[in-house]
């Protein structure tokens, strides 16, 4: 060591002790200084230089741990003055010194001149003229000036009774040193984080110290507030390996505070460990080893730091943009964006969740962001498992959840908002799956509107939790800390694990929405929010009064209908079909609508009018042309709105009416005159008669083709019986189900409840029963629907109104079961209808009209039909219904008391 500091200072080995330089580091006592070198690509040589010819006194020294047979060695009288006399006067500046005597045990002795050479200040003089320090006269050499000279500067300083030599022995001069305090915790609050003044005694590692408080004396241990540096590993054999850096983040603190009067902030004192931030007059220590790479944030100890975490963020983020030193290999997590894909602002579509939104760029692309750094309510522990085996529908299920994504959907759906993006999390695989992606590649950002931080603002109001990394996890927000902050005074670790639960149910069950029609339907306008898009004009909504979810279909307009998947195979998509729910999502998803309920169909799905800011949704998709108009719409306030809409479409010539070619007006008038209702009746076999005076019923000419599946299947089941329990139900999945007459017949699985309880439908038959599901078994593929398309059609009565009272329905639906029911008859299909096809019905025998009588017996109302071809037959049904209101009556149709029956 000693030799490379001869070398750096291009010392000459002669008899004539050579003249040095260096910087001192440090002060060890009153009589002895460590000198460094300059550093030239790492921390510098060092050597200690004893003053020679004086002694100062010694430092008091703690007992060695461990080794009880030690104790507290206190100051020796002034000794402390002479250190702190010599190191305000010596530390971190350039000396000249010369060594003079070296031992046989290594330890230097010499002089010790302030400047760059030896005409500067004699320190050994200068602590023996203040007298605090002695001079050694045992064996003094008549030849050596200097040792007469600080012999003749002691006798001075005994005379001017100076330091050592002042009356009373110096006894006032011994610190009171503490070592220990005995409640770390109270000491660091009772200062209520204001400066106090300290001396920096020993630099362990790059951010932590040992530090003398004054001026009380207590010496305690120091850890920065905010920062990590890299520090030296202690091993199993007592050895130090140091981490890439840790040396030269050491040498920075120790250039820079080490023996110096700065000012400590103590800022917090988890587990015994007190947290603090040192400024220097020359600045904050801790943002300048961030600055140079020497340090990262941490996060635990961020949160008490006083002087600002963004201060701390931004040293930091300046040493990676850099890429210095412990950042040399630091890659961006946007390293691959440009600036106008890291910021840009866009229009919310839709909040996914309570931390992800899709937004639509200027160029109409959509994009999902999810909220950088925060975690959405979700379940733990106890409740995770005891939803587990039920349905579960997270958004509403999950405590807390419907409340973050109503917040979010409030604050931004349909509004601009500024997008910072922060990292890009890339996709996750799964070992399960093959290696396909569990999660895609996500964009992470910081959204604001208005200034605000919409993560903040979800943390702020407990519906949030922000994201704990691991430390050297560099994908998090730029707003890290205010995240942090905001948590801090609502944070509860068990937020999400409470037993409170929105109340929402799902209207979807046919029983359920009848009981909740006529409600709706006497509301008028209703409020409701679309909570998803199915099709252009199909959505479920959330009506937030009753809390409850419905399945609402437009009414009035014919949509085009998108790809599904169907028994005989998959659907195609209509034209237009996707650009309708395009259409239809930008207008209306997540937005609060009014909506009016008219109807019903058999699938409990309603049926109405949508409104938003005044506009009809049904008029918007016509006039977009994007849907034409239904004949249903006839009978409604906005037919000749949605009439002059699609008039207007098909002048425009675009989308759906492309292709349009308007007929001459002779031509339509001719057709209009010609056209005449067809009647072309069919042999039908009645099998089922539903509570809304529905049927179903089968086409006599496939009855043989049915009864020979049935023949055959029955046989193929008798002679391989299916494995009772082996079967699976599954909602949608055609099955064999055993009915009450212990056969087997063709079945669809509508809904499950339980194992116990599944709901089928006959597909042949058009009956519906709930079975167990020991009494199911899987659908031979000989005998699918591609063999035999279900053989049961549902129709209802044309021209006729179902009585909304429930007890003069129930007689129309019993006169109809007492009269058709397993019977044969002829069947016309008159028009189409939403649900299914309205028909007249004869009785095969008489051909007599079932419709009509039940109008006779004044079971049931006609219902208006405007088309001139259908005229005829309303007209004779009202001829009937005005003669039972208005004709002549036998006296055997009047009661006791003279009132008409």
């Amino acid at each position: 060591m000693a030799s490379a500091v001869a070398a750096q200072v291009q010392s000459n080995p002669a008899s004539a002790p050579q003249l040095q330089r260096g910087i001192v580091k440090m002060v060890l006592s009153g009589c002895a200084v460590i000198v460094r070198g300059q550093p030239r690509g790492g921390p510098p040589p060092e050597r200690q230089i004893n003053l020679s010819n004086i002694r100062a006194g010694a430092l008091a020294r703690r007992a060695v741990q461990g080794q009880p047979d030690t104790k507290d060695t206190p100051d020796e009288p002034w000794a402390f003055q002479a250190r702190e006399f010599l190191r305000k006067k010596v530390i971190g500046k350039e000396v000249c010194f010369t060594v003079e005597n070296k031992t046989p045990q290594g330890r230097e002795y010499g002089m010790v001149y302030l400047g760059k050479d030896n005409s500067g200040e004699n320190i050994a003089e200068s602590l023996v003229t203040e007298g605090l320090a002695t001079v050694r006269r045992e064996g003094i050499r008549g030849n050596n000036p200097e040792q007469a000279r600080l012999c003749d500067l002691e006798d001075q300083a005994k005379a001017a009774k100076k330091g050592l030599w002042t009356e009373g022995g110096g006894a006032h001069t011994v610190r009171d040193l503490k070592y220990t305090i005995e409640n770390p915790r109270n000491f660091v609050d009772s200062l209520h984080q204001k400066p106090v003044n300290a001396i920096i005694e020993h630099v362990r590692d790059g951010c932590i110290v040992r530090a003398l408080l004054l001026p009380d004396y207590y010496l305690v241990t120091v850890m920065l507030s905010g920062i990590k540096c890299p520090t030296f590993k202690r091993e199993a054999d007592g050895s130090e390996t140091p981490e890439p850096f840790s040396a030269e983040a050491k040498f920075f603190t120790e250039s820079r505070l080490l023996q110096r009067d700065v000012q400590i902030i103590l800022e917090s004192c988890p587990n015994q460990v007190i947290l603090g931030t040192i400024l220097h007059p020359n600045g904050n220590i801790t943002e300048l080893l961030l600055k140079e790479g020497f340090a990262r944030c941490v996060d635990w100890s961020m949160a008490v730091y006083t002087q600002g975490a963004e201060k701390l963020r931004a040293a930091e983020r300046s040493a990676k943009e850099r890429k210095v030193r412990i950042w040399k290999d630091y890659v961006a997590p946007t390293a691959n964006l440009d600036q106008k894909d890291r910021q840009f602002v866009a229009k919310v579509m839709q909040v996914v969740n309570a931390d992800a939104i899709v937004v639509k760029l200027n160029s109409g692309e959509h994009k999902t962001i999810h909220l950088s750094s925060i975690r959405p309510p979700r379940l733990e522990g106890e409740e995770k498992n005891k939803d587990k085996d039920k349905r579960f529908r997270p958004l509403y299920d999950i405590p807390y959840m419907f409340e973050a994504r109503e917040f979010l959907r409030k604050k931004l759906i349909g509004k601009k908002v500024n997008v910072t993006v922060d990292y890009i999390r890339a996709a996750t695989s799964a070992m399960e799956t093959g290696g396909v992606p569990a999660f895609p590649e996500r964009t992470c950002a910081t959204v604001t509107i208005g200034g605000i931080n919409i993560a903040e603002a979800l943390v702020s109001k407990g519906l949030a939790t922000v994201i704990r990394y691991r430390q050297d996890d560099d994908q998090r927000s730029s707003h890290y800390d205010e995240l942090l902050a905001a948590e801090c005074p609502c944070y509860t670790p068990n937020l999400t694990c409470q037993t409170k639960r929105v109340p929402i149910s799902l209207l979807k069950e046919t029983q359920k929405a009848k009981q909740f029609l006529p409600f709706l339907q006497r509301a008028g306008r209703s409020e409701a929010v679309v909570e998803y898009v199915f099709s252009g004009s199909r959505l479920k909504l959330y009506m937030p009064k009753e809390t409850c979810l419905i399945t609402f279909l437009l009414a009035g307009i014919e949509c085009p209908r998108g790809s599904r998947n169907m028994p005989s195979g998959m659907q195609v998509a209509e034209p237009y079909s996707e650009e309708a729910t395009i259409f239809t999502k930008e207008l209306v998803l997540q937005r609060e609508v009014e909506v009016e309920v008219e109807s019903m169909d058999k699938a409990g799905n309603f049926i109405g009018w949508l409104h938003i800011e005044g506009v009809n949704l049904s008029v918007a998709l016509v006039d977009n042309a994007l849907s034409k108009v239904h004949f249903t719409a006839e009978r409604s306030s906005y037919y000749k709105t949605l009439l002059s809409a699609e008039e207007t479409a098909r002048q425009r010539k675009e989308k759906l009416w492309a292709n349009y070619e308007e007929k001459p007006k002779e031509e339509v008038a001719q057709l209009t005159e010609e056209k005449e209702r067809v009647a072309k009746y069919r042999a039908v076999y009645v099998t089922e008669i539903t509570d809304g005076l529905h049927f179903f019923a089968q086409d006599v000419e496939t009855g043989t083709k049915l009864e020979s599946l049935m023949e055959s299947m029955r046989g193929e089941i008798a002679a391989q019986p299916p494995v009772e329990g082996s079967f699976t139900p599954r909602r949608g999945d055609f099955c064999i189900a055993k009915f009450g007459d212990g056969e087997w017949y063709r079945a669809r699985i509508e809904k499950i409840e339980s194992p116990a309880k599944v709901h089928v439908y006959y597909i042949d038959y058009g009956n519906r029963e709930i079975l167990s599901s020991t009494r199911l078994a899987a659908l031979p593929p000989a005998f699918s629907t591609r063999t035999l398309l279900p053989q049961a059609t549902e129709y209802t009565f044309a021209f006729i109104q179902v009585p909304q009272d429930e007890d003069a329905r129930t007689d129309a639906v019993d006169s109809v079961v007492r009269d058709i029911q397993n019977t044969q008859c002829l069947l016309n299909v008159e028009y189409s209808g939403i649900v299914c096809p309205h028909v007249t019905l004869q009785f095969a025998d008489s051909k007599d009209d079932v419709g009509l009588g039940l109008v006779k017996e004044g079971l049931v109302m006609v219902d208006v039909r405007k088309e001139k071809h259908l005229q005829k037959m309303v007209s004779d049904k009202h001829a009937h219904l005005n003669i039972w209101r208005y004709g002549d009556f036998r006296d055997d149709d009047a009661d006791e008391f003279g009132y008409r029956r």
